[in-house]
């Protein structure tokens, strides 16, 4: 049984003192493939050594995530985008980009910009995007629409809106929704959602070190707390109880659904 975590930021501080023995421990529960968002010039070091160091097993992406999108933006995509002209065969996606008004709206308008920008890097070098969209679902969808075509593939990361909005990222076609940690947590009511989505438009991620799954989102160990790709396991767990199938049947489909996206 194989997995894929489409989404963790394993290069994270969060990691500095058990990276490799980290990384082991989700190839041994069968999470073979781990996919690497970057976030903007001062995490592309950790992930490509990461990538270096583990080759058959961590791959690349280059963005510039939304809360990066600051006064320097301009400067912060020139660097992503020197990077992906320099060599596009080593990355699998462009992201993570996207949008965030949780935070701050101080840059909102730049946001934009900056994901219009992104989206045109990844058609021109025919790779998917990885999208971030917090508080942002619609304007994030308004923008891909505009910019959407039979070419244009990627991932709505961290998924948890409503029926409606599954409905309006299926219907772009070529895009699935990302699947984490949320989907266990007893207020998040992701599960009635996703009773009502085929599995054939879902992927699996964790979003490493953050949204730890049940029981380690709320375990009394505070090291246990922290997102690994190894407790994505319970995530699939849960989807499978959730579409009434087994854990194998959630891993040959999500895989498979990953590996179609990121032409792996």
């Amino acid at each position: 049984m194989t997995l894929v975590d489409t989404h963790a930021h394993l290069y994270a501080k969060q990691f500095d003192t058990d990276r490799t023995e980290m990384i082991q421990r989700a190839i041994d529960q069968g999470v073979e493939h781990l996919f690497l968002p970057n976030i903007d010039r001062n995490s592309m070091d950790g992930m490509y050594e990461l990538a270096k160091q583990f080759p058959n097993n961590c791959y690349p992406m280059m963005g510039i995530h939304p809360c990066s999108i600051k006064e320097d933006y301009k400067e912060e995509l020139a660097k992503a985008e020197q990077e992906l002209n320099n060599a596009p065969e080593r990355f699998y996606a462009v992201g993570e980009i996207g949008l965030d008004f949780y935070w701050d709206l101080t840059f909102k308008e730049q946001q934009k910009e900056a994901l219009r920008t992104q989206i045109q890097w990844a058609k021109k070098h025919q790779l998917p995007i990885v999208l971030h969209c917090r508080d942002s679902f619609q304007d994030t969808l308004e923008i891909v629409s505009e910019m959407n075509d039979e070419q244009l593939t990627g991932i709505f990361h961290c998924f948890g809106g409503t029926i409606e909005e599954a409905e309006q990222v299926i219907a772009l076609g070529g895009f699935y929704m990302g699947i984490g940690g949320v989907l266990t947590y007893k207020k998040s009511k992701l599960d009635e959602v996703l009773k009502a989505v085929s599995i054939n438009y879902l992927v699996l991620e964790t979003d490493a070190p953050y949204l730890a799954p049940e029981p380690y989102r709320s375990s009394k160990n505070r090291s246990l707390r922290r997102n690994e790709s190894a407790y994505m396991l319970k995530v699939a767990e849960k989807l499978a109880t959730v579409k009434g199938i087994s854990l194998e049947e959630v891993a040959r489909i999500t895989t498979a659904n990953a590996h179609n996206v990121f032409q792996l």
